[in-house]
């Protein structure tokens, strides 16, 4: 009887196998269902209203459903239907869970998430406008989440978790400072935030209390968990990088970077002490404590005795909830019956068995046989509480079918609720939108109150210009009758240029109001403008706003429908369920047929095996063929990659070829270089060789990194021709030994370099190309063109920076020294001089020692502009690099600056001869004259490389300005001092005869004939004497080599 029994259990198992074999199309589909199932029921239940921390096995399904899908979609999708905008809970446990999803997902969830970076921002912002509680808490996660989000986007090197080696970190700079730097900079800001959402959860809490260990101070203090393990890590790389920086950037410049970082450890040191002190922390996860005192960056060797901080969580337990529970349910195929079979019942079952024939059949050996119909009748009562039991399996089918179907209707209840709540805070947001429509019309109409007072500050500024320019004309009217009292009538001319000049600089002044108050009126222009703009944009958003309103009245009104069709669908179901006990019978009568079934698919169960087996083999086959073919594929792929290096290299060898052809060229003579630019065009040549070698040596080790190659061998082709040019057009300015040696090197080069080409074309003699001849050749040109380069160049550049300062130095010291000289004439002559003398000395010495005071304005503004110049163009070089690279301009700073201080120490002595009554007035006005251009000179040479606006540049103006005034003020009161002088010296000829008189007249004649003569040959020898000057500036300073470079 255990034989039947057991054999009869075997058939309405073995039923269902088969079928699902033939029908099971739609089994991916169910797997995804059931996983998208499973994974809203862990999303719901880890992000939920309740005050409580996030349960770890809750969170360890979403991470595990992002490795199953290779991404966050499901995530999202079940996420997107959360009301995070109206429950800060809610939203505080979606940023754990999210948190615990970028570092420990999968590496797509990030790239998923940035698509829904918008709607976290706006999210961020909507929870900023609350003050406390967790609105400001999940505004500034959100914040973190973002910043997290960009930094993983903008560096894909970095994983989730932020867990790197130090090759690593060094390959994610990519060996250039400029990325360390800025990489530094965003993990400066990446730990901020980190430090923020940190200091902001301490803030919200009572510490008064044993928060730890309630609930709701558990929900707060679990996401910091992440944070610890974030800013452990950011902490590490952070000392890292700015060791790294201060091996290559100066102290000063990396200053912000070690504030910034003080900044940073004290905070994190506090914060990490504080943690450690928790008990909820204590159970969880090992916080390390940070160093007494932050690293110093300025000593290298203290790099040595960092020690990287650990985080260590336990094993044991991971969370304080968390149990350990294997669910098995979800890791057995439930639909593969799993009971055994005794092995005499298969035997039985493919055999037979006669109880006649058993020799070891006791029961029959014994008389106890049955006949065939008690048999007969236990095997129908069998069958029939078999049928009961499936009919019992129906009925609890379609009662969970029922069940379903109303949580699918409480569902649906929920989603009706969730759309009621979207429709009001979408009319809320309507209301605050037309808020906003309203603060922007008031902003307009204030916008347009401030054009019309500005207009009428407009309108003022005209007044104001023509009562400057009628009282301007009413002095000019002064000066000119005063001049026409006192000086002659060449000495009119002369105060009519003064006069032209002041009025060029009221109308430079009238134009610069003018200037302003054009700007000032095109900035209101462009803010009318964005806010008509901004205008437009809110209406628009309205319109928006009110069609996604009509788009949730209809969606609402679409599931009150659904509604109905499910209640019509569930009375559906009752009638299916009448029909499934009327086809009961039908069932029993179905179960004789199912038998021979058996047997049917028994026998096209071999046959399938036989197929399987011809399959497999020809599977088998088609591989081999596979392996064969990605073989000759193989083959083709590395002759394709030779030949294209091929091509490359005899493509440079037609360059270099060309270049040599060139240079024997008739045409060619007329060509000429400078000897800075063949230097250049050497030094980027065996840069391009130091390229070269690396790529070639990537090659042989790897023959895929063929394109760096090819990139590497037409970049060198290209410059080596272009250093054969240039060295041959440099030759073609240089005397003639040196032209020689000059063509024999660029000949030498080109043949060196057609050498290594043509070794490396041959696979045999690619790995022993050697390009160390044609490096020699290319360094033997750049130390000939460093030796035809021009003596300016030929400072060191500590001599040429120093010299520098030193010549500013000299000329501060030399306006220094006049002035206190000036000062000293004129106590003297006040202790001496009376009367006109003592006025006209004390007049010419004070407009002496304004022009010394304006003189050393100019200096300290010129030495501010420079400053700038230098800080603006050396980068990362020394102000003395800086100085040498820029040796033409530095050296016309150095000329200004001697001429400057000579003409201030020849016009003192000057003045002194005049006090003293030895000089003349002439020379005092000459030296103003002489002073007045050298300043010119100085602010001309400062103007060059300065920015147009810069506000050093404005005080230099405004102090040669200054300077002119000055100047303008000495020749005037040396002039009115020489008048009144000469009009005390009266002639008085009543006393003398005619024959005095007409002796006296020829007397002066004769002077006045000598005079024109030496004021002639004077003249002359000033034209003469001005062309030398010319002509020896130009040889100390290098023009006549520049042009003939530029020629």
């Amino acid at each position: 009887m255990d034989r039947v029994k057991s054999s009869m259990q075997q058939v309405p198992n073995a039923i269902p196998k088969v079928i699902r074999r033939t029908g099971g199309a739609n089994s991916l589909e169910l797997e995804r269902e059931n996983f998208e199932r499973g994974q809203a029921v862990s999303i719901n239940k880890a992000i939920n209203t309740q005050e409580v921390a996030v349960k770890e096995k809750h969170a360890r399904t979403c991470i595990l459903g992002t490795h199953h899908e290779k991404g966050a979609h499901t995530f999202w999708a079940a996420v997107n239907r959360l009301p995070l905008s109206s429950n800060a809970v809610l939203c505080w446990k979606f940023c754990h869970v999210f948190h615990k999803l970028l570092r420990d997902g999968h590496p797509n969830v990030i790239k998923d998430s940035m698509r829904n970076k918008a709607d976290l921002a706006d999210m961020s912002r909507m929870w900023g406008h609350l003050s406390e509680g967790y609105g400001k808490l999940c505004s500034i996660y959100l914040k973190l989440l973002i910043t997290k989000m960009e930094f993983h986007i903008k560096n894909p090197r970095f994983p989730g978790n932020l867990q790197m080696s130090n090759r690593q970190l060094d390959e994610a700079g990519e060996n250039d400072v400029n990325n360390f730097f800025q990489l530094t900079v965003e993990m400066f800001d990446y730990l901020e935030c980190e430090l923020n959402l940190f200091l902001c959860v301490f803030n919200s809490l009572d510490m008064s209390r044993s928060v730890s260990v309630t609930a709701a101070g558990q929900c707060r203090l679990a996401p910091l968990i992440q944070v610890i393990l974030d800013c452990s890590h950011l902490y590490d790389y952070t000392v890292k990088l700015l060791f790294k920086l201060h091996s290559c950037l100066p102290a000063d410049t990396l200053q912000g970077h070690r504030d910034r970082f003080q900044e940073q450890f004290k905070k994190l040191k506090s914060l990490f002490y504080r943690s450690s002190n928790l008990q909820y922390f204590k159970r969880l996860i090992q916080i390390p404590q940070l160093p007494e005192n932050p690293p110093n960056f300025l000593r290298a060797s203290a790099l040595s005795e960092h020690i990287s901080p650990v985080v260590v969580i336990p094993a044991e337990s991971s969370s304080p909830e968390s149990e350990h529970v294997v669910e098995t349910d979800d890791l057995v195929d439930t639909d593969v019956p799993s009971l055994p079979a005794p092995p005499e019942v298969k035997f039985d079952d493919l055999f037979g068995t006669s109880a006649a024939i058993d020799p070891f059949n006791f029961n029959s050996q014994n008389g106890m046989r049955k006949d065939d119909k008690d048999r007969l009748i236990e095997q129908l009562t069998r069958e029939i509480q078999a049928l009961k039991e499936e009919l019992e399996s129906f009925r609890l089918e379609s009662g969970r079918l029922c069940q379903a179907l109303r949580g699918r209707v409480s569902e649906l209840e929920a989603e009706l609720a969730e759309q009621s709540h979207l429709r009001l805070q979408a009319v809320g947001e309507s209301e605050f939108l037309k808020a906003e429509l309203d603060d922007l019309r008031r902003a307009r109409e204030d916008t347009e109150k401030e054009q019309r007072s500005l207009t009428e500050i407009e309108k003022k500024a005209q007044a104001n210009e023509q009562r400057y320019t009628k009282l301007k004309e009413k002095y000019t009217e002064l000066v000119q009758s005063h001049a026409d009292l006192l000086r002659k009538n060449a000495e009119v001319t002369r105060q009519m240029t003064v006069a032209r000049a002041a009025q060029d600089e009221v109308e430079a002044v009238r134009r610069e109001m003018q200037e302003k108050v054009k700007s000032a009126q095109e900035a209101s222009d462009r803010q009318e403008r964005e806010q008509v703009k901004q205008l437009q944009e809110l209406q628009r958003e309205l319109l928006s706003t009110q069609a996604e309103l009509d788009s949730l009245k209809t969606s609402v009104a679409s599931s009150q429908q659904s509604s109905e069709v499910l209640s019509t669908q569930l009375v559906a179901l009752e009638s299916e369920k009448a029909e499934l006990v009327q086809t009961l019978s039908k069932v029993e009568a179905e179960l004789a047929l199912q038998g021979e079934e058996l047997q049917r698919v028994q026998n096209s169960l071999s046959t399938e095996r036989e197929s399987g087996v011809k399959t497999a083999e020809a599977l088998q086959n088609q591989l081999n063929e596979k392996e064969s073919r990605e073989q000759a594929l193989e083959g083709q792929l590395v002759s394709a990659r030779w030949s294209i290096l091929q091509g490359a290299v005899e493509e440079a060898e037609k360059i270099v070829q060309d270049s040599l052809a060139q240079i024997d060229d008739p045409a060619h003579i007329s060509c000429t270089s400078s000897a800075d630019y063949l230097a250049s065009r050497c030094q980027a040549s065996l840069h391009s060789m130091d390229h070269l070698q690396s790529t070639r040596e990537a090659f042989l080790a790897d023959n895929t990194a063929v394109l760096e190659l090819v990139r590497a061998v037409t970049q060198c082709g290209h410059l080596v021709g272009d250093t054969i040019i240039q060295g041959s057009a440099t030759s073609h300015m240089v005397p003639v030994e040196q032209a020689d040696a000059l063509s024999e090197s660029v000949k030498a080069c080109g043949s060196e370099a057609l050498a290594l080409l043509g070794q490396m074309k041959q696979r045999d003699s690619l790995a022993a190309a050697d390009g160390n001849r044609l490096r020699a050749a290319l360094e033997a040109i750049l130390a000939t063109a460093e030796k035809l380069r021009p003596r300016g160049l030929e400072l060191q550049q500590g001599e040429l920076g120093d010299l520098v300062e030193q010549e500013m130095a000299a000329t501060s010291a030399a306006v220094e020294s006049a002035a206190a000289r000036i000062e000293e004439m004129l106590n003297k002559s006040r202790a001496v001089d009376t009367g006109i003398k003592m006025e006209v000395n004390e007049r010419i010495l004070a407009s002496c020692t304004e022009l010394m005071q304006a003189i050393k304005e100019l200096v300290l503004s010129s030495k501010d502009l420079q400053r700038d110049i230098v800080e603006s163009g050396r980068g990362a070089a020394s102000m003395k690099e800086f100085y040498a690279k820029n040796s033409r301009w530095t050296e016309g700073l150095i000329s200004a600056s001697k001429a400057v201080g000579w003409g201030a120490t020849v016009m003192v002595d000057a003045a002194d001869m005049v006090v003293q009554g030895k000089g003349k007035f002439e020379e005092l006005m000459v030296c103003s004259h002489e002073i007045a251009a050298s300043t010119a000179q100085l602010v001309a040479a400062s103007k060059v490389k300065a920015d147009k606006d810069s506000s050093n540049l404005h005080r230099l103006q405004q102090a040669s300005r200054g300077v002119t005034q000055a100047t303008a003020a000495v020749v005037a009161s040396t002039k009115s001092g020489k008048s009144q002088i000469e009009d005390t010296e009266t002639m008085d000829f009543s006393s003398m005869t005619l024959t005095q008189i007409k002796r006296q007249e020829m007397d002066a004649q004769v002077m006045v004939l000598e005079l024109e003569t030496r004021l002639q040959k004077e003249r002359e020898r000033l034209g003469e004497l001005r062309k030398k000057h010319y002509q020896l500036a130009g040889v100390a300073e290098g023009w006549g080599e520049e042009e003939e470079a530029t020629g």
